[in-house]
């Protein structure tokens, strides 16, 4: 009779494992049995960009515990993020009622929650773990910091000028409050074989080939910040400068929001491609993969093109740039002005950030870094 090791990490309970499916070997007789010896949960449920750029802790997270099974919490529309990443072992659904469940009956050997909201709060003090990092919900429905170096990110959160004086990245920030070694993890985006078939078609129905090099143009952000997005007639003045100069090819990126402004940068250059803003986030990714070099502002779209070991010219205002990665890829165009670091949703100072970085500047620093690239 053959036997069944529940306990193996492969073995997901309602249907056979990856190694049965693909040899036929069965427990009695598979090399891979592998049983979980920890159990950990990360809850990230807010923001696209945020839960891929915290995809950064699962280097040093499974260095640290390799033979733990790591699930992680987050919301729906995240679900796509994770795809063909080894490093989780499960995504659970913030929206699906059956892994609240789970979490309240589980046993975990370490609960990571590093938002400081009342939703994500809750759920990890719910969550039964021997030790929890970042932030729960205590009697009083106030969120409190579980450890004492998550406090430094709990009162950045609640003090502006504590936000503005932080120098250290996120990615550091995220592994001290997990007490990890800080390596400079990568943002995780692994393509599959369908999305890099799907990107290489694009590459030939464009003829992308005709080109010299490939630079990528997000010009939109979250409305949740007014001036995250740089000027229009800023993007349009740039390409007129890098199209006249050189053979490149420029694509452009976007979602429904960006209809209007990527319609004007069309006719600013026949080398202009609109890649379209009905993709799905698995397009866009493998869409962001063709460019060499990537232009955005402080949004998903730098967190994906930094995923992609991409080179990115990223423009700042009213978020803090300290707080991104840079990983040698990364050059920040910041204004000089004081305010700064503002997290202002609206402003009216003239000029402001956005208005102060010029076309000129963006088209120095992204000409540097293409002959750091070998392009020009």
């Amino acid at each position: 009779m053959t036997n069944l090791k529940y306990d193996c990490l492969h073995f997901p309970g309602d249907r056979p494992c990856k190694p049965h499916k693909e040899t036929g070997v069965t427990c009695d007789d598979c090399d891979q049995y592998k049983p979980v010896e920890q159990k950990i949960i990360i809850i990230k449920l807010d923001a696209l960009g945020d839960v891929l750029r915290t995809t950064s802790i699962l280097h040093a997270l499974k260095k640290k515990h390799p033979d733990s099974f790591i699930s992680w919490f987050t919301r729906k529309n995240s679900k796509e993020l994770f795809i063909n990443n080894d490093l989780v072992d499960e995504v659970l659904i913030y929206e699906d009622m059956s892994s609240s469940i789970r979490i309240e009956i589980e046993n975990y050997d370490i609960v990571i929650n590093l938002d400081p909201s009342t939703n994500s709060a809750a759920i990890a003090s719910v969550a039964k773990g021997k030790a929890k990092y970042g932030f729960g919900l205590n009697s009083k429905g106030k969120v409190y910091p579980f450890n004492k170096e998550a406090e430094e990110w709990f009162k950045m959160g609640a003090f502006d000028n504590l936000k503005k004086q932080n120098k250290k990245p996120y990615q550091q920030i995220i592994h001290e409050i997990c007490k990890l070694e800080y390596h400079k993890g990568e943002i995780i985006i692994e393509l599959t074989e369908d999305e890099h078939n799907f990107k290489n078609n694009f590459i030939k129905e464009k003829n992308l080939d005709r080109f010299e090099f490939i630079i990528g143009i997000n010009a939109g952000a979250s409305d949740r910040w007014q001036f995250k997005k740089w000027r229009l007639e800023g993007y349009a003045e740039l390409i007129d400068l890098l199209s006249k100069k050189y053979n490149c090819g420029i694509l452009l990126f976007g979602g429904k929001d960006e209809i209007e402004t990527n319609s004007v940068l069309m006719k600013v250059s026949k080398n202009v491609i609109n890649t379209g803003e009905n993709n799905s986030l698995r397009k866009f990714f493998s869409l962001v993969d063709i460019t060499d070099l990537f232009i955005t502002g402080d949004t998903l779209a730098l967190h994906a093109a930094s995923a992609l070991k991409k080179k990115v010219v990223c423009l700042f205002g009213p978020t803090s740039y300290s707080e991104i990665e840079d990983y040698g890829r990364i050059t920040k165009v910041i204004p000089e002005l004081d305010c700064l670091v503002c997290y202002k949703n609206t402003c009216d100072f003239r000029p402001n950030c956005m208005e102060m970085i010029s076309s000129e500047t963006v088209y120095d620093h992204v000409v540097k870094n293409l002959k750091e690239l070998g392009k020009i």
